[in-house]
């Protein structure tokens, strides 16, 4: 086991790896920009390393101070937490190269799954259900066209590197395809500096659904069941919820048994999501996370798993904790993900929190990294924390989440609290009638 983690991350989720690691009884070392020199995590840590100024690409993202931070301190691992570095494949073979574990999968993994299009052959070969569509980059109009012909109208154009609905566009008719193709690219290029698309099948009404598994690299892989994420505004998730109220039985066990086996083909190390379109009973990979969810504590809540002990497990060579025999599901959770976010327009909102009191209870779980008096900076994004409720079933759910929500405080800034008492009040969400747009409809019509 190691015997020092350093978090490379901030906020709520490099607060839960502290823990975790706490837990197992490891030393943890945080690191942080000047903005972020009073952060909860940056205190409860056991040694912490300032890394820069509060621009990311200066210290969140500066593989060079992270490296030093590991010297200084003496680190054997590095766990990435979510965004910033964390399916960065280069930092991945960096830190190897030093003799650092990365508590995640390999570089090779990470690079296949973070471009769209080899990922969708990858996992086609797998035997994983994709989305109709073209089989890599399109370059050429006529070549769309035919394309987008033979699987039918609308179709979606996607950047190869994208990510949060940008270099995404739909096109309705061969009319819209040139724009589509040309508006894609140019977002593309300007956002990730790769301006390759591909085309696939538009689905009008589909769910979001996504299914958590962890394997031990050596060939062995298991699902935690699947996670529902349709209501998101802009392709960003908002609330999450396991078990889908969409699914049945039958249907999350094939799908989960199809994902577990691909991973374990695969010799995939450690946490990693696949995520679907769901339509009409037919599952429609999209991508794969190959790093731990925001949403994660959804799933730890039905299994009473801790993904992150698991991560450290499988990197130290451990293995998996449990087989797929054991995983057992109980019950419903909810998670919100509360954002410093004007409610209505969802405009950015930092500055200091004057009063914030969390909600408690039977089947309560707040994660966050602020306080009263903590000042929300401009310069990263604006979660304040994720409330996660539990209950034996998916109503007894919806009321403690609404109980909750009541109790939930945050005064000084604008939060989104209340769209979330807002939205566990309509009949639509208390009856999981909803899809991905349906949120983004609502929000319209209230407006």
């Amino acid at each position: 086991m190691f015997q020092k983690i350093l978090i490379a991350n901030r906020g709520e989720i490099a607060l839960r790896v502290l823990r975790a690691a706490k837990e197992l009884g490891i030393q943890t070392v945080a690191v942080h920009s000047t903005a972020d020199a009073d952060a909860m995590h940056v205190r409860l840590a056991d040694e912490s390393v300032c890394i820069g100024p509060p621009a990311s690409r200066d210290s969140y993202l500066n593989i060079h101070q992270i490296l030093a931070a590991c010297e200084i301190t003496g680190a054997d691992a590095v766990h990435p937490g979510y965004g910033f570095l964390s399916e960065n494949a280069k930092f991945a073979e960096i830190l190897a190269a030093h003799n650092l574990t990365f508590i995640g999968p390999t570089a090779d993994h990470i690079r296949v799954m973070g471009d769209k299009i080899e990922a969708k052959r990858t996992v086609k070969k797998l035997g994983i259900p994709v989305v109709p569509g073209s089989e890599g980059a399109v370059t050429d109009d006529r070549e769309a066209k035919r394309i987008a012909a033979d699987i039918g109208y609308p179709v979606l154009v996607k950047a190869s590197a994208g990510g949060g609905g940008r270099g995404m566009k739909v096109a309705r008719t061969e009319d819209d395809l040139s724009e589509a193709l040309s508006t894609a690219r140019n977002e593309a290029g300007s956002a990730f500096g790769d301006d390759a698309v591909y085309i696939e099948k538009y689905l009008e009404k589909p769910r979001h659904i996504e299914v958590q598994v962890m394997g031990d690299g050596m060939g062995k892989a298991i699902h935690l069941g699947e996670r529902d994420c349709s209501l998101q505004r802009r392709h960003q998730k908002v609330w999450e919820e396991a078990n889908s109220p969409a699914l049945n039985v039958e249907q999350r066990t094939r799908i989960g048994e199809t994902v577990s086996k691909a991973m374990a083909d695969l010799g995939y190390s450690g946490a990693g999501t696949i995520e679907f379109l769901y339509e009409n009973g037919e599952f429609y990979f999209i991508e794969m996370n190959t790093r731990l969810q925001v949403e994660h504590p959804v799933t730890e809540a039905i299994t009473g798993i801790d993904l992150v002990h698991e991560q450290i497990r499988v990197a130290s060579g451990g293995g998996l904790s449990v087989t797929q025999e054991e995983v057992r599901f109980h019950g419903h959770a909810i998670e919100c993900r509360i954002n410093a976010e004007d409610p209505r327009t969802f405009v950015p909102s930092p500055g200091t929190i004057t009063h914030f009191h969390t909600p408690g209870g039977l089947g309560v779980r707040v994660d966050s990294g602020v306080y009263s008096g903590y000042r929300i900076p401009p310069y990263y994004d604006s979660l304040i924390g994720k409330l996660i409720v539990h209950g034996r079933n998916r109503v007894e759910c919806m009321m403690r989440l609404r109980r909750a929500l009541d109790e939930f405080v945050v005064d000084g800034i604008n939060s989104t609290l209340p769209l979330f008492r807002d939205l566990v009040g309509n009949v639509d969400v208390a009856n999981g009638d909803y899809d991905i747009h349906w949120l983004e409809n609502y929000l319209a019509k209230s407006t």
